[in-house]
């Protein structure tokens, strides 16, 4: 269930921007949440993944490490103490089937799954954060709508 549904879009226009968000958006993800990003290539799914992680790592008082988009090998994962953070790209599945041996739902106890690309997926799961980035009319601003958690 939801905690809160924001229909506000939130601005996301600088690379600033982008990680304000996603260093609040850190602070309030738990083991088991699963975050679906949709959003057309190259609007700030992969960065806004990149800041989220570094700054848990930070606050973990960890190595900051790269984070890079896992389109051609599907998943990377990040072990942050006892959390794990699997970051899938589904952007190349074209079928149902190709999802089955992901296991993306299995072992969430102490996981944060994030999805980029989860149109493929058929059924939504429990404990679930929706965002949708999107681009504004030029092309120059981007903005983005969070479902399922409130900031």
């Amino acid at each position: 269930m939801p905690i809160a549904i924001s229909k506000d879009k939130i601005d996301l226009s600088s690379e600033k921007k982008t990680k304000e968000l996603a260093d609040k958006f850190s602070k309030k993800l738990k083991s088991g949440n699963i975050v679906f990003l949709y959003g057309e290539m190259g609007v700030g799914k992969t960065t806004f993944i990149r800041y989220l992680i570094n700054q848990i790592q930070k606050d973990n008082k960890l190595e900051i490490t790269d984070v890079t988009s896992p389109t051609f090998t599907l998943l990377n994962e990040y072990q942050i103490n006892e959390i794990k953070i699997n970051h899938y790209d589904l952007f190349r599945l074209k079928s149902v089937d190709e999802i089955k041996n992901l296991n993306l739902f299995g072992d969430n106890f102490n996981t944060i799954t994030l999805i980029e690309w989860p149109q493929i997926i058929r059924e939504k799961p429990q404990n679930l954060i929706e965002l949708n980035f999107e681009y504004g009319k030029d092309h120059e601003t981007r903005s983005i709508q969070i479902k399922g958690l409130n900031l």
